[in-house]
């Protein structure tokens, strides 16, 4: 019989670890889902040795679903099999940072945990996880510099692709722009910070988070204008002199 504990690994992407935006966003979103009888894995890419993905196709043409690069991979790839969801957790680059890139790679097409069958499904490719691996719905948690919540675009992209790929639910985007301002705005981060905890508290009772609440959590802390002016300023003071 299956085990009713809902079992939850978040990876962060962020090269700052701790000390990251994202981590100070995905930080009460975990203790939400754990308020709420979650069990929670975390793991930071920056800590681990997680090699690019060398495409040979040895986990298809030669041993299905097993992958050639002996690393750090070898140490997810069973904590992934045994959750129920996956949070990827991670600031806006250009689009991902490179760890985090190297993870996703590594996941995707194919992998200890996605099967080397492939389907049509609604006018695309797509593949699905092995029957051993529970994962059901993915989540994205990401923290960005600018003020428009547009610049997610991409790395939510990406997220939702991922999930329809091996064709499990998203569950939806955590996404905070400007999100070092909430370390100057000390009360309005404790609001967001709450929003976070019931965001996570929410996807594990209710399977899904509410609009209002990932309204709050992406609630603007200052004008477009004057976020622009703040970074253009040191560059203008440097070219004026």
């Amino acid at each position: 019989m299956r085990d009713t504990l809902i079992k939850v690994v978040a990876v962060n992407g962020s090269v700052r670890m701790e000390k990251s935006d994202t981590a100070m966003l995905l930080g009460p979103f975990l203790e939400g889902m754990e308020k709420a009888g979650a069990s929670v894995e975390l793991f930071y890419v920056k800590r681990l040795n997680i090699r690019p993905c060398i495409g040979d196709f040895y986990c298809w043409n030669t041993k299905p679903g097993e992958c050639i690069i002996s690393d750090d991979m070898q140490i997810l790839y069973p904590k992934l099999r045994g959750a129920d969801i996956l949070v990827l957790a991670t600031p806006v680059y250009i689009p991902l940072p490179g760890e985090m890139q190297n993870f996703i790679n590594r996941l995707c097409p194919l992998s200890p945990l996605i099967e080397p069958i492939l389907e049509k499904h609604e006018g695309s490719t797509r593949a699905r996880f092995h029957e051993n691996v529970r994962i059901r719905k993915i989540v994205l948690v990401s923290a960005s510099g600018w003020w428009e919540l547009g610049n997610f675009g991409i790395v939510l992209h990406i997220a939702e692709e991922i999930a329809k790929k091996v064709g499990v639910e998203f569950a939806g985007a955590v996404l905070r722009p400007h999100a070092f301002l909430m370390r100057e705005n000390k009360e309005k981060a404790e609001i967001i910070k709450d929003a976070l905890k019931h965001a996570g508290f929410q996807l594990i009772k209710d399977g899904k988070m509410s609009e209002d609440i990932l309204d709050k959590i992406s609630q603007p802390l200052i004008s477009e204008e004057d976020l622009r002016q703040r970074y253009n300023e040191p560059y203008m003071k440097i070219k004026h002199g």
